[in-house]
């Protein structure tokens, strides 16, 4: 979760992968529909293609000019920003209802994405969920979780 949140962890960054989703690829696009400064804008970009989840891609050339299509790690976020905004639904609308409602093309029907286990089907939550190191896991994040399970914390 850390390198996805170093990646992806700032407000501008995520609302310049939504509209990079929504299909918005220009400089200016971004600067309009995310409300940032252009500066911001410029910034969150360079890190969003150093870091794989756009692409920079030249669309003219005199004057030069450039625009930013998502790579596959980028569309890979989609999932994410939907559980991302339908968590804020819920939670900070203050009654208002959602803003945006995701409808899935292949029914017509209002999507409500919900997280299950690919091999058995049922739904993920907290309460069913407990992590444990993997092969990429340090040595510091093993003994942690080692001293975790043996206090009966996490």
């Amino acid at each position: 979760m850390a390198r996805a949140a170093s990646v992806i962890g700032d407000p501008w960054a995520l609302l310049i992968v939504r509209e990079a989703l929504a299909g918005h690829r220009r400089f200016a696009d971004f600067v309009e529909f995310t409300g940032a400064q252009p500066s911001v804008v410029s910034n969150r970009l360079k890190r969003l293609v150093e870091a794989g989840v756009l692409e920079r891609r030249e669309y003219q050339e005199h004057p030069s000019r450039h625009e930013y299509r998502l790579t596959d790690m980028g569309r890979d976020l989609q999932g994410v920003l939907i559980a991302l905004t339908l968590w804020g639904d819920a939670h900070l609308d203050e009654g208002a209802g959602p803003p945006l409602i995701y409808t899935h093309a292949g029914c017509d029907h209002d999507a409500e994405p919900h997280l299950v286990c690919g091999t058995c089907g049922d739904p993920l939550h907290a309460r069913n969920l407990h992590a444990r190191p993997g092969p990429g896991a340090d040595p510091d994040t093993v003994a942690r979780r080692r001293r975790q399970r043996t206090t009966g914390r996490g």
